[in-house]
């Protein structure tokens, strides 16, 4: 097979070089050629177009805007899908979700997720987020001009993902986006409104890991949920 290759190459090369002789004798020593230009070898153009989600959180990158990037491993930005009908929201990151960068991974992560599944969804139909994008030195509450700088970002991704509703984990994520000191019992149970999205508050499943009574309470206000989201 190669041998017959070689020689149709090499006969190929002696009509080539025939033809330029006799082009030489006729006084034409000039070959007009087009070219097609080959793609750019830059990748770019082979990826698929970022989403305005996944723009906003390359913004973040780098972000210094408070005092939590000096102790910080990764921002934690959120995770899940970019439609979905409900968002989780938490406090901030623990220690697990500063080193993966990711949200909820932990044993409350865990938690969540059956939590999640508890109404039919998967976490993969939700997204999960944290009014903080950063872990506080110790798992320390938020300071308030932390919360002043990280807010807006969970504000931008609530503006692309459009969900239905939001959940409220915990005390803080309550009482911050709802502007109140009110505790999480007597918040929970019904919605509430942040940025014309209904919300629910209810425990957050750190609460509920030393309080497993709590997990009945859970139980219901996801039950609204459901309810809200699916009438039935």
């Amino acid at each position: 097979m190669v041998e017959g290759f070689v020689g149709e190459l090499r006969q190929i090369l002696e009509d080539l070089n025939r033809y330029l002789q006799v082009q030489k004798l006729l006084g034409i020593k000039e070959y007009p050629v087009s070219v097609t230009p080959l793609p750019s070898s830059n990748n770019d153009q082979f990826l698929p177009p970022q989403t305005p989600l996944l723009q906003l959180e390359e913004s973040l990158l780098g972000c210094r805007k408070c005092g939590l990037h000096l102790n910080r491993k990764k921002i934690v930005f959120g995770s899940g899908n970019s439609e979905a009908d409900l968002v989780f929201v938490g406090e901030a990151p623990g220690e697990e979700e500063d080193l993966q960068g990711k949200p909820f991974v932990g044993l409350a992560g865990q938690l969540l997720t059956r939590i999640i599944e508890s109404i039919g969804l998967g976490r993969d139909e939700v997204y999960i987020a944290n009014v903080v994008k950063c872990r506080p030195p110790h798992n320390r509450n938020p300071k308030p001009e932390e919360i002043a700088a990280c807010e807006p970002f969970l504000l931008q991704q609530l503006e692309i993902i459009k969900p239905k509703l939001i959940c409220a984990l915990g005390t803080f994520a309550a009482q911050t986006l709802l502007k109140t000191a009110q505790p999480i019992s007597i918040l929970r149970g019904r919605f509430h409104w942040y940025h014309n999205i209904k919300l629910m508050p209810t425990f957050h499943p750190a609460y509920l890991l030393r309080n497993p009574s709590g997990k009945k309470i859970v139980w219901q206000d996801m039950q609204l949920i459901k309810k809200e989201l699916f009438g039935r």
